[in-house]
């Protein structure tokens, strides 16, 4: 699955560079020359993935990572720093700073897409092509197929991309607000209670095989998908 990727470089050659490769991986990469410029587009389109050169004119890139990681619309954000810097406390000074990996320069495209590939496991895996299984429940994001016990179940767009986070996020409790933003994105005005109509419309195509079941509702806090029950 394709992931939109936000590159923040101010050398336009290495910035080049990675946003072609990120490209040429299937992803969507959107280009910053400086932080200033970057938290202004993490605004208006919140990305999968930030990748973020520490050394930055004006604001760093590790001031950055600190903002978005305490900014609640953008704290989930996953965040790949780069950096010539090669010490260890530089390091752990990037990671504490909010970054989840750290990449040294010079490194190779092939090296960069396994890291981005790596945190998207982690972080956004509702990003990925991963296939999905749990509880007998079956997705396929990239053939959008979904299937409970091995039958075919018809879903629409909505409630597959609502059951695909819902599959990479199990056991968690999800509020409505939450969940516009994860799986319709927080710049999108809509409201809280078409998350409801969206349950109902997920459930209802899950119980042919009685998978509506694993969609639990938390009453006075959200949703919760768990394949435990």
């Amino acid at each position: 699955m394709s992931a939109t990727i936000l590159v923040v470089e101010d050398e336009p050659a290495i910035q080049e560079l990675i946003a072609c490769n990120l490209e040429l991986a299937g992803h969507q990469a959107l280009r910053a020359e400086n932080a200033e410029q970057a938290l202004e587009m993490v605004r208006t389109a919140l990305p999968d993935l930030v990748v973020l050169d520490w050394m930055l004119p004006g604001m760093s890139g590790i001031e950055m990572a600190r903002r978005l990681r305490a900014d609640r619309s953008t704290h989930e954000v996953p965040v790949i720093m780069l950096t010539a810097r090669a010490d260890e406390a530089d390091k752990l000074a990037g990671l504490e700073g909010g970054a989840d990996d750290y990449l040294t320069k010079p490194f190779s495209p092939r090296e960069l897409n396994a890291r981005v590939k790596a945190v998207l496991r982690r972080r956004a895996p509702q990003a990925t092509d991963d296939l999905v299984e749990s509880g007998g429940l079956r997705l396929d994001p990239v053939s959008h197929h979904v299937s409970g016990n091995q039958q075919s179940l018809a879903l629409g767009p909505t409630e597959f991309r609502l059951l695909h986070f819902f599959m990479t996020h199990p056991e968690r409790v999800y509020s409505r607000a939450q969940l516009l933003d994860h799986v319709w994105g927080d710049h999108v005005f809509v409201e809280e209670r078409t998350v409801d109509v969206h349950i109902r419309r997920l459930r209802k195509a899950l119980e042919p095989t009685r998978h509506d079941r694993l969609i639990q509702t938390v009453r006075s806090a959200g949703y919760r998908f768990s394949a435990s029950c």
